[in-house]
């Protein structure tokens, strides 16, 4: 067993009482809200702070769950972040693998993926360029204006330069052609990174809220984090009237906190199975030693 003096014990000590503090702090917000969410009406108003429900009742999520334009949110929220997510590791992964390889007219394509990561066009000439091509009120405006993503592209680019030459060469005796060698061996030697970008992707579609609100104009299009944002933010419950069957909805708090709830979970129950190669892939593009 190795000798470690007290420095060393008092460090992992202080080091462990801070992840510590720091977890508590985290989780503290997911308490709250899924506490307030299950709350009854009753308990809500005569506590002022709430860590634990006294009577468990599921008003705020029936009401939810039984509103068509919540669950339209959803819908069309889950369509873009696995349609966009997919898109999305399609070009950066085709793209990065091009630009990993020698040709002709590789720096100036590489000085254009550069030059898009310094300096962006803006909000009004974005806008313009979408309102042109007639993307307003479609999922494509949610999904084309962000397809590559220019850091990702860099790194992912990196990734592929740093397998070795003599898998490709032994493929290509062998007689496998560019897609071949493409599809059959460097993809499944990346799976962490696609699996890194797919999870990155995917978290920015599914959180994204300013495009919706920028390129939908119509309610029944809106994302669920658009929808979320009129509820909490912007405190407006009418986005929910098309709720039927209530007499008297449930307070707009417990509505708010179940709206936060019911839109991080998908999220938290896809991370899981990808934490393994998410682990493995957040060291791309460094230096292999």
């Amino acid at each position: 067993m190795l000798y470690r003096s007290v420095t060393d014990r008092c460090f992992d000590a202080v080091n462990i009482l801070l992840l510590l503090v720091t977890a508590v702090l985290m989780f503290f917000p997911f308490l709250y809200i899924f506490s307030v969410s299950f709350s009854s009406m009753r308990d809500f108003l005569e506590n002022e702070f709430l860590l634990w429900p006294k009577e468990w009742v599921t008003d705020a999520y029936r009401y939810i769950l039984g509103n068509n334009r919540f669950i339209r949110s959803i819908w069309v929220s889950a369509v873009v972040t696995v349609g966009g997510t997919f898109l999305n590791l399609l070009f950066t992964v085709t793209m990065a693998y091009g630009l990993s390889r020698p040709f002709f007219g590789q720096r100036p394509l590489i000085f254009m993926v550069l030059f898009t990561f310094l300096f962006h066009a803006g909000i009004i000439p974005t806008y313009l360029i979408v309102k042109e091509t007639g993307l307003i009120d479609t999922l494509w405006a949610l999904i084309i204006p962000v397809l590559i993503s220019p850091w990702n592209l860099i790194v992912m680019r990196q990734f592929f330069r740093n397998i070795p030459e003599e898998l490709t060469e032994a493929a290509t005796v062998d007689g496998a052609n560019p897609f071949k060698i493409f599809s059959s061996v460097i993809l499944p030697l990346s799976k962490p990174a696609l699996a890194t970008f797919g999870l990155f992707y995917a978290v920015s579609h599914w959180n994204s809220y300013f495009t919706g609100l920028l390129y939908m104009n119509n309610p029944s299009k809106w994302p669920v984090q658009v929808l979320l944002r009129q509820i909490v933010i912007v405190n407006d419950n009418t986005a929910l009237l098309e709720q039927q069957g209530y007499v008297q909805a449930p307070p707009a708090e417990t509505i708010q906190m179940a709206a936060i709830l019911l839109a991080t979970v998908p999220i938290l129950i896809i991370y899981p199975f990808l934490q393994k190669h998410f682990a493995k892939g957040v060291m791309l593009g460094s230096v292999k030693g």
